[in-house]
């Protein structure tokens, strides 16, 4: 079953999780110094803030899938988008550890989709080979756009 990502940025943790956990009706199903994530029923979505963006808002939106076959049919989706599918594979990134794929759309929104396969005691893991990263949420950089001129 998928459920909706929504990740924002946020300036100050607590008052954000103070508002957030009045409008959802519940505390964050995970709270670290940096970061918060609600786990919704109703509706279906995984809503994370964070200290860690560059900006303030939303940095990407996504879809969590359960089952490999799941983020697979999702990964194909996007690669059939031909928008350019990048930092594809196993991350350590929002306290989790994930296998993900990530694309941007045409208006340049980062959209990921990921499985996560289990909790991290941190926040991202350092990649072997240092990548620009396209926002302080472990989105790879994206490839340049493909210019029409």
């Amino acid at each position: 079953m998928k459920r909706f990502h929504i990740h924002v940025g946020v300036k100050d943790l607590n008052h954000s999780v103070q508002f957030y956990s009045t409008l959802f009706g519940q505390q964050p199903s995970k709270l670290k110094d940096d970061y918060a994530k609600w786990m919704l029923e109703d509706p279906r979505i995984n809503f994370a803030i964070s200290t860690r963006t560059t900006e303030e808002g939303i940095d990407h939106l996504g879809f969590q899938v359960d089952e490999s076959n799941e983020l697979t049919e999702l990964t194909n989706r996007l690669k059939n988008a031909d928008l350019g599918v990048y930092g594809e594979g196993s991350k350590t990134c929002c306290y989790a550890e994930s296998n993900k794929a990530w694309v941007k759309d045409p208006s340049g929104i980062a959209w990921e989709t990921y499985q996560t396969m289990a909790d991290a005691e941190v926040f991202s893991e350092k990649p072997k080979v240092q990548e620009p990263v396209a926002s302080a949420c472990c989105a790879p950089k994206a490839p340049a756009a493909k210019s029409c001129c």
